[in-house]
């Protein structure tokens, strides 16, 4: 059996100290799961489930590869987020158990067109013209989850130009890595391959042409995007 079409590459990522890739099956991003970015978007963080929203597979960049600045939009934005790398099928899983499913970890970018993203919330409508576009997943390079230690008590920065925009600590998730597992593992089949993006802190902003972006997360490769 052939193909109409020629298929297109697998997606992947970077694994840090390793040759091989991790291919990418399907990307999910969790939303406003911290508190002061929740509120700075006009939402009460106290009040919601997680919830989820998606990318192709086929956004993610490679950690130092430069990014188009995206078509009909002038407002795009930056977010900061730790990535959970799915390794081990999961299926309605327990908080106590979630981690063992986890490959590894890695540093992203959830670039956002946020004048579709808001244009769309206005009018109740999906958010995928504002987040699923072309190139909108930079990961860095994956680290194994058993050479990561306090993953959930980790610094979490971003910087454009040198300038410092977001400075947290993953301790503020308000949904962390292991309970966004447990939740998401009911709602889909996790499976090797899977990547979450576990959300963004306060202090999102807009970047132009030219503008170089890096993101880190304590004991993380850092990752670097400049838009062109």
């Amino acid at each position: 059996m052939g193909y109409v079409i020629e298929p297109k590459a697998v997606s992947s990522v970077a694994v840090n100290g390793s040759n091989d890739r991790f291919p990418v099956r399907r990307i999910f991003c969790v939303g406003r799961n911290y508190a002061a970015h929740a509120r700075e978007m006009g939402h009460d963080p106290d009040r919601e489930l997680p919830f989820y929203f998606t990318k192709p597979a086929d956004a993610v960049v490679d950690n130092g590869v430069d990014v188009p600045y995206p078509p009909m939009t002038e407002n795009l934005h930056f977010e900061a987020e730790l990535v959970v790398a799915i390794g081990k099928t999961a299926i309605d899983v327990s908080e106590e158990n979630a981690l063992d499913h986890v490959y590894g970890y890695a540093v992203g970018n959830d670039l956002t067109r946020r004048d579709l993203q808001s244009q769309s919330k206005t009018k109740g409508r999906p958010w995928d013209t504002g987040k699923a576009f072309d190139d909108s997943a930079p990961c860095a390079e994956i680290h194994l989850a058993d050479q990561v230690s306090d993953i959930e008590n980790a610094r979490i920065w971003l910087t454009v130009n040198g300038e410092t925009k977001q400075d947290s600590n993953t301790n503020k998730l308000i949904w962390s890595v292991s309970e966004v597992i447990a939740n998401l593992s009911g709602l889909f089949t996790l499976q090797p391959g899977d990547l979450i993006y576990t959300g963004t802190p306060e202090g999102v902003g807009p970047v132009v042409k030219g503008d170089v972006i890096k993101v880190g997360v304590d004991g993380l490769t850092e990752l670097e995007t400049k838009i062109v």
